[in-house]
């Protein structure tokens, strides 16, 4: 019979917080009972010598595990190759592989203990049937709430609606209450407890194309007004706009009462508010001009008024052109602040980096862009949504744009060899916590002297 796989920390008289569950039924689990534990265990299935080959840590807000890999090779974790001393965040349910490949290597499932205090927080008791779809009886899937009833649906099933609403009706009713739907907009508290039902009970999960259908007919990125055959709800601008009128101002769409590029509101046309100026603009699927931000799937109206040809002027509130644009015909001539975690120190190092090799921070940004384009870059930290689907051509906001150059610039630096960089900052050594390091942000002489432009070593 083999031996039984050990923790470091292993002591019977504290309370176990965590272990891992072998998934081969002739080895027997590791219990974890302290906050950083190093695991002794069997690594392949034909062999019985323990070695040392992983330390696991509950870090101080115990609401986040780290793995590193001690072991000689390679470990999967969750079908992701980690590198010897390298570290991964794992999570319950975790699958944790003891060498680079399945065969011939143990498998274990991390698991958290329900009475841990890693477990702290509160947890809410919710019937299924009420996270379902009234539409297609299913559970919610990209959830979007209906006001002002507050009903829920599947983004999919509500956009179907909507569409038929719209040819058949003067105003757009709930499904389930058949109350007059003035506003929808996506629910992502919602979102996560239906996510989190889904992995409590794997039955209730949607095929695969099922999912595909439904997000192709999802219409919703962002919060819609929806008018009314009787009466059009007007928006006033965000303060944004730096207009202070004492008086009430009414700016409605401007295609509402005037017909531009051929289109012209009807009654029953559902607007969305730009995020930028807080003007509205009707809101169109099929016309191939973008209203969203792809990044953060927020709401601009520059690009679709400018494709309207409408003349920005104090009558309506409309957005700059600028402010929603493909990347590639994006330019920038300063470093954004938010670059390497805000910390000023490395943005300087980075931009005497460029100018040393004689080039501009645009001449690098065109660069990189061609790598990410050419998906030559790992995407997995970048701060953007729909990370997967960006590409040169897709259009962003300003905000967007500045966390991208600023993901760009991290995989400059440390792609840039040492001997490249100026000489101050070759001296220095790595923190061990990189770019996650928390303590660069409120001490000047730590945000100096280490080198925050790194991948983490250890843990908190």
């Amino acid at each position: 019979m083999a031996e039984v796989g050990e923790c470091s920390a292993s002591n019977s008289s504290i309370q176990n917080w965590a272990k891992l569950i072998s998934l081969d039924k002739k080895y027997a689990d590791i219990e974890i009972n302290s906050d950083e534990a190093v695991i002794f265990s069997e690594t392949k299935s034909s062999s019985v010598d323990k070695y040392e080959w992983c330390k696991i840590t509950r870090n101080s807000d115990v609401n986040s595990i780290t793995l590193q890999n001690r072991s000689f090779n390679a470990i999967l974790v969750d079908e992701t190759l980690v590198q010897k001393d390298d570290i991964a965040f794992i999570k319950c349910g975790s699958e944790i592989v003891s060498g680079p490949v399945q065969d011939g290597h143990l498998s274990y499932k991390f698991e958290i203990l329900s009475d841990s205090k890693v477990c702290k927080g509160l947890k809410i008791s919710m019937d299924v049937e009420h996270t379902k779809c009234s539409i297609c009886l299913n559970i919610w899937h990209d959830v979007v709430t209906a006001a002002p009833c507050f009903h829920n649906f599947c983004n999919g099933c509500f956009s179907e609606w909507l569409k038929r609403s719209q040819e058949k009706r003067t105003s757009v009713l709930c499904p389930q209450c058949r109350a007059v739907v003035q506003f929808v907009g996506r629910n992502h508290f919602l979102l996560n407890i239906a996510e989190t039902i889904l992995q409590e009970d794997s039955s209730l999960r949607r095929s695969v194309e099922e999912i595909a259908i439904l997000d192709s007919c999802s219409l919703i990125q962002s919060n819609l007004v929806i008018g009314s055959g009787k009466k059009r709800t007007q928006k006033r601008p965000h303060s944004v706009l730096g207009q202070e009128e004492s008086g009430v101002l009414e700016l409605p769409c401007p295609q509402c009462g005037t017909e531009y590029a051929g289109f012209r509101c009807n009654p029953n046309t559902v607007h969305l508010q730009c995020h930028g100026c807080g003007g509205m603009m009707p809101s169109r699927f099929d016309i191939g001009i973008p209203q969203h931000c792809l990044g953060c799937d927020r709401a601009f109206c520059g690009a679709y008024w400018r494709a309207q040809r409408l003349q920005r002027s104090g009558t309506y509130a409309t957005c700059n052109p600028e402010t929603l644009k493909p990347i590639s015909s994006r330019t920038i001539s300063r470093i954004p602040q938010l670059t390497h975690e805000n910390n000023q120190h490395e943005q300087d190092i980075t931009e005497r980096c460029i100018s040393q090799m004689g080039k501009t921070l645009q001449d690098v940004i065109s660069e990189w862009i061609v790598k990410f384009n050419n998906r030559e870059i790992d995407r997995t930290r970048m701060p953007l949504n729909h990370v997967e689907m960006i590409t040169a051509e897709t259009h962003i906001c300003n905000e967007c744009y500045d966390k991208l150059v600023g993901f760009l610039l991290y995989w400059f630096r440390i792609s840039t060899p040492k001997y490249l960089l100026p000489g101050d900052a070759t001296e220095r050594e790595n923190c061990w916590y990189g770019y996650a390091c928390r303590t660069q942000h409120h001490n000047e002489d730590h945000a100096r002297k280490r080198n925050h432009v790194c991948r983490p070593t250890r843990s908190r």
